[in-house]
């Protein structure tokens, strides 16, 4: 079994701190090899691999781009994909206990429904099934379901095709525990300390109007160390 992780995270050229402090926190805590890799929509056109029209409704430019992770993964073994707005405390190489081979995704299967009707920086909060499953997935790059994502499928399928993960079996989903995509303002804050993954969904410090969230000292304390001179936008 692969003993290293190969993590795609999803880029927004509006928000380039949120990656750079997920990245950062991922490699501080890590014990295994792990390579970090932004999931640049721009890239993904340029090589005609990305052709969907724009959506109004997408919140982020990697609201689509997150399913190409196992093709960009090369279809080979166990990647990780995660949104940027995430804030990791935990060893990532405890995910990998997680792996099933009978499985062709992992993930965190909130029941979650927003109160809001906006989040981030005024974006359209939207409501569906399975909302936030495929924030943070462990994909089996080598599962039969998963290889039906190809580029073509990407373009062509419905978002609630794709974010509800009706590519694969429901048998195929996998669960993982919720300290994993630990929902900032919704999950109930652990009474040891800190969730693996703390994932600011509503909205985050790099948002001026998201200031006194949970682990907001934390998140500022890991974007100064990144980047001393970043602002609020």
């Amino acid at each position: 079994m692969q003993n290293d992780l190969d993590i795609y995270v999803g880029w927004d050229s509006r928000e380039p701190i949120a990656y750079e402090v997920a990245k950062s926190t991922v490699l501080k805590h890590a014990t295994i090899p792990v390579q970090v890799v932004p999931i640049k929509l721009e890239e993904l056109v340029e090589k005609g691999a990305y052709t969907r029209d724009i959506d109004p409704l997408a919140s982020t430019e990697f609201t689509y781009s997150r399913f190409f992770t196992p093709w960009l993964a090369g279809y080979k073994g166990w990647a990780l994909f995660c949104d940027c707005d995430f804030l990791f405390f935990g060893d990532v190489a405890k995910l990998l206990q997680y792996r099933d081979e009978s499985k062709a995704v992992v993930c965190v299967k909130h029941d979650y429904t927003p109160k809001a009707g906006t989040k981030m920086d005024g974006k359209v909060q939207t409501s569906y099934p399975r909302k936030n499953w495929s924030s943070f997935m462990l994909f089996n790059c080598e599962h039969p379901s998963t290889r039906q994502l190809t580029p073509e499928l990407i373009n062509r399928e419905s978002g609630a095709y794709l974010h509800r993960m009706q590519w694969a079996q429901d048998h195929e989903i996998g669960e993982i525990p919720v300290e994993w995509n630990w929902l900032e303002g919704w999950n109930e804050k652990p009474a040891n300390g800190y969730p693996n993954a703390v994932h600011f969904t509503n909205g985050g410090p790099w948002f001026k109007d998201w200031q006194n969230v949970d682990y907001a000292d934390e998140w500022r304390a890991a974007a100064n160390a990144v980047d001393p001179d970043w602002k609020a936008i």
